[in-house]
């Protein structure tokens, strides 16, 4: 008997579907392989600015405790996300980033027989975790690249019991109104819970926000996902945190694993919310930038996705692979985003200033403009 084969068949449907994900190669890799001296990466949405000098600064104070296991309760930090947010303690989950909340709803509340509802061109992460515990996904089509409120809601069934909702919608960069998303979700179903994952939400202008935590006392069905890997640049460290009734929190932290998050990642995280001149400094860098962007795409007759989030997808009208990989053979790291049903865009995420011009530079090369 292959045991390779006889492993394979033991695993549970779900897994045995799933494609495993596959990293970029570290920068170092590539800039050797490539023999290049300077690698531009603008792939992973990551904060330009790197990390919070108050986040490093706590940092640098814990590390001597290392041999010690970290607080699995996130004592400090719940305080400080309690205080900023203006909620109850008992109403927060922590996740090693946000992309384990996902996991972890699915763990809780699916099993084979349920569904789940989510948009097409969404976050990857949502059929990933229905499928990891085989559960039904039910894909509903975009809408101008963005949720379709409407058919989505029509899709519910007795059986549905997870919606996904990303706000600002990654890789798309598409925000709901906030009238909407609220009509939307006080009209599911009180078996329908709804996972509202706000992980770009500091980058929304303040126009555009919607004030979603104002909406858990009437909405016990609502989870909303955030995470300090994209603003707070802590994207290293994988810290994230979910917002809920209590009553939500307290069964996502029944599957929770205790010692999910670090002792450096605890500290840097209470420390980056304290942040505010490391958070305004970044979203004015990636307003400048977003701007700086689309302005050069026009000039290049390109279209683009208008985007809340702090990354852009640019349509370049034909197969964006070989761009893809004429624009790395120039040292500039972007998203070929085929696997969301887009083959024709790739993501930009908006860097420093000098990083957004190395990429149009080469960008205008590759297109011979």
């Amino acid at each position: 008997m292959n045991t390779s084969t006889a492993l394979f068949d033991l695993a549970v449907a779900g897994v045995r579907q799933l494609v495993p994900y596959v990293p970029g190669k570290p920068v170092e890799e590539l800039e050797r392989e490539l023999g290049l001296s300077k690698i531009v990466k603008l792939a992973s949405n990551e904060n330009p600015l790197g990390i919070s000098p108050k986040a490093k600064a706590a940092i640098e104070r814990v590390s001597s405790d290392l041999a010690l296991y970290p607080d699995g309760s996130g004592f400090h930090l719940k305080h400080a996300l309690a205080k900023k947010y203006q909620i109850a303690v008992e109403q927060i989950t922590l996740g090693n980033g946000s992309n384990e909340l996902l996991e972890l709803v699915a763990r809780t509340f699916l099993t084979p027989d349920l569904e789940v509802i989510f948009s097409e061109h969404a976050f990857a992460v949502y059929p990933l975790v229905t499928q990891a515990v085989g559960a039904r996904a039910i894909v509903v089509p975009a809408l101008n690249y963005g949720h379709d409120l409407d058919a989505m809601l029509a899709s519910v069934t007795p059986n549905t019991r997870l919606v996904f909702i990303a706000n600002p919608n990654n890789p798309t960069g598409t925000l709901l109104a906030q009238d909407k998303l609220l009509a939307f979700i006080q009209a599911l179903p009180r078996h329908v819970i709804c996972v509202l994952d706000e992980a770009y939400f500091e980058f929304v202008s303040a126009e555009g926000q919607c004030d979603s935590l104002s909406w858990l006392p009437s909405c016990p069905n609502l989870l909303i996902t955030r995470t300090f890997s994209k603003a707070y640049g802590l994207a290293g460290l994988r810290v994230g945190y979910g917002i809920s009734s209590p009553e939500m929190a307290d069964l996502l932290n029944r599957v929770r694993q205790p010692f999910n998050n670090n002792s450096l990642a605890l500290a840097a995280a209470e420390a980056a919310l304290s942040d505010d001149e490391f958070l305004q400094r970044t979203i004015t860098t990636n307003q400048v930038g977003m701007r700086y962007l689309t302005e050069a795409f026009q000039q290049l007759g390109l279209s683009w996705i208008p985007s809340a989030g702090n990354f852009v997808a640019v349509d370049l009208k034909q197969t964006a692979m070989p761009i893809y990989q004429a624009l790395l053979a120039r040292g500039v790291i972007v998203r070929p985003v085929a696997n969301y049903a887009m083959p024709t865009f790739l993501r930009i995420s908006i860097g420093t200033a000098e990083e957004n011009q190395l990429f149009i530079s080469a960008l205008q090369a590759v297109l011979n403009v």
